[in-house]
């Protein structure tokens, strides 16, 4: 059966596209949901009136998939879980903590877009693929790490601090000028 897409799809085509489906799959599902009409003369007409209001929405959406990946490629995400031995994580790090760690940097994405084939079990580093649309994709660096770890950190940092805070001490003080 052909049908016009009304919106892309990304296992089917882009929105305007005319592309052939089972019947049950359009009956049941892309005509109900509103994502597909019947190819007739009034649908073709209709399509061909509105091409280039599709086109000029489409570009705008490439546009934006374009600029959410540029946003997102190279960025690192830290995440800190609690590890047992030989580094396993007590539970596992999945795409709804991927996208809520990348929201607390200011990114908000849906978690739906993060390819991770599996949730990640262990402590390491991990190339995670996002997909932003009109095949486009970013990568992010996932850094798993202990909790005891990221405890750890502020602990080194004030003790980086002591020096700087002795050294107005060593500085002449006005009586000895």
């Amino acid at each position: 059966m052909e049908i016009i897409l009304k919106e892309t799809i990304d296992t089917l085509g882009r929105e305007g596209d005319i592309v052939k489906v089972k019947p049950g799959y359009a009956r049941n599902y892309l005509f109900p949901t509103q994502k597909a009409v019947p190819v007739n003369r009034e649908s073709l007409a209709r399509l061909e009136r509105e091409k280039q209001a599709i086109a000029a929405r489409l570009a705008t959406q490439q546009a934006e998939a374009q600029g959410l990946a540029d946003m997102l490629e190279g960025k690192v995400v830290v995440i800190t879980k609690r590890a047992g031995e030989e580094n396993r994580l007590f539970g596992s790090v999945s795409t709804a903590d991927i996208a809520s760690a990348l929201e607390g940097m200011g990114v908000a994405i849906d978690r739906k877009i993060i390819v991770l084939p599996e949730p990640l079990k262990e402590l390491g580093e991990y190339r995670v693929q996002v997909r932003t649309g009109y095949q486009t994709t970013a990568q992010l660096l996932v850094q798993v790490v202990p909790e005891e770890a990221a405890q750890v950190a502020p602990k080194e940092a004030t003790k980086k601090v002591v020096p700087e805070e002795a050294a107005p001490e060593e500085a002449p003080t006005p009586e000895e000028s």
